[in-house]
Formats: C-alpha cells, structure tokens, sequence
C-alpha cells in the first residue's frame, strides 16, 4: 500500500472523472470522503477503494444543486483537518445549444458549475491557508478557451472556473496551498448520457478516456501546473497566448479613451 497521504474530498465522485479520481487517489495513498448524490454507487465504490488500496473511505450523500447541501459540504473541508485535497468536480453539461435550451436547466447548471464550484473551491482555499497547506483542483474546460464553439451558458461556467482558479493562484501564493485548474476535452463519462446525447456519433480522435485525461492531469499537479490541458503537446502554444493576454495589462484601465475612438475629451472634467 502506497505511504499516507492525507484525506481528499471528491465532489462528483460516483461516476467519471470524479470517480477515477478517487481510484488513482486511493492509489496514492488518499483516504477519501465521496461526495455526490448517488448514496449506493458512492457505497459501492467506497468498498472498492478499501478493499484494493486500504485506505478509509467515507461517503458524504449530497446535491450540490441543493445550496443547503453545498454549504454541508463546505462547513466539512473547513472544519475537517484531515482534508488536504480538494478536487472540485462536480457539474452537468449543456442538453442543447444555448438558443434551444430550457431555461431552468441553464439555471441549474450555473447553480452547480458556478454557485457551488465556487463556494467550495474558496471554502477550501480560505481552510488551506488558515493551516498552511492544502492542494485544490478544479475541474473546467477547454471551451473556456473557445467560446464559440459550444453552449454559451456551459462555456461561460467553466470560463468562470478557470478566472477563479488563476485570481486564487494569486492569493494564495506564499501561503503554503497549491490550486490547479484542469481543462479537459472530450472525455468519455456519462455526462452526455444524462442529457440524452452520445459520444459515439463524435470523431473518437478527440474524445479521451477519462483514466487517461486523469493520469495527464495528476501527472500536471506533480509537475505543479497551474493549468493542465490533457491533450496539449506543445505548452509554448498557451504560454504564448498567456504571454499575448498580459500584453493587454497596461492598456485595459486609462484615463482616456483610445485615440481611435476620436472621442474629445470632456473640458467639464
């Protein structure tokens, strides 16, 4: 058995990504507190986990859609000690295009990917650096690099993942807590299953397993990333455009509007 390692909590747990991590965590040694709202199947993967890595696995049945169920979860990662990991996993994906889409859905779909994504992830971070240590990971999307090309109110959630995990990085430099945000492709879970669609009409060269899209991004954590694109080869392709966002800085707040706007300036000023 792999060398403890502290205690991690897994949102969205029962199924797909986060359910793999939970294998490859119980591998390295993590106890695990599951989260999600399946009871049995976060039951049967906990006896799993303890028979094969024997690590102590608790489940914690939860709707993270409920808000009293998020605030359960995040009174836990503050007041639990033993936690230091948080993968933030949990969310649901589009049904339809934006235009065709039922609007309580998208309702529901911000409450998780956005509402509980982030009071959690500042749960944690604000718990970590109170102790001096902790690791968050959460789960976005390569969409929120390329808005165009999916579900504007899906897209706009896992933008909003990835702006709060870099605007935490900040914060919590010096502090003793590492944050990672993932950006995954294509990945083969149930996530379209729920909303009545399949991967099996997609081109499967950019549809990833999801054992693999968690290897390369447990294997980005080690190598301390910030952000982890699975299926990128060549990460000078996002340091550039990284490079090209902060060339924006010092143009992005001034006094006056920029000259080719041919706006006078006010004289009442």
């Amino acid at each position: 058995m792999t060398a403890h390692s502290g205690t991690a909590l897994v949102t969205g747990a029962s199924s797909g990504i986060g359910a793999t991590y939970a294998e490859r965590l119980a591998a390295r040694g993590y106890d695990l507190v599951l989260v999600a709202r399946d009871a049995a199947r976060l039951g049967e993967l906990a006896g799993k986990l303890t028979a094969l890595h024997g690590v102590k696995v608790e489940t914690l049945r939860a709707d993270l859609a409920d808000r009293a169920d998020v605030k359960t979860v995040g009174q836990r990662l503050r007041d639990d000690a033993a936690i230091s990991l948080f993968v933030n996993n949990a969310g649901i994906g589009p049904s339809d295009t934006l235009l065709q889409s039922d609007p309580d859905y998208l309702d529901a779909m911000v409450d998780l990917n956005v509402f509980a994504a982030n009071r959690l992830a500042v749960a944690a971070a604000q718990a970590f650096a109170a102790r001096g240590e902790g690791a968050i990971i959460n789960t976005a999307s390569v969409v929120a690099l390329a808005p165009h090309l999916f579900n504007g109110t899906y897209v706009a959630t896992k933008a909003f993942v990835l702006a709060l995990t870099e605007s935490l990085a900040t914060e919590l430099k010096d502090k003793g807590v590492r944050i990672q945000a993932v950006l995954p492709g294509l990945t083969r879970t149930e996530i379209f299953d729920r909303v009545g669609r399949s991967f099996d009409a997609m081109n499967q060269d950019m549809v990833m397993d999801a054992g693999d899209m968690v290897d390369a991004a447990l294997a980005g954590f080690d190598q301390g990333e910030l952000v982890t694109i699975p299926s990128l080869a060549d990460q000078g392709i996002y340091d550039a455009y990284v490079e090209a966002r902060a060339a924006l800085g010092p143009h992005l707040s001034l006094s006056r509007p920029a000259p080719r706007y041919g706006v006078k300036e006010n004289s009442a000023r």
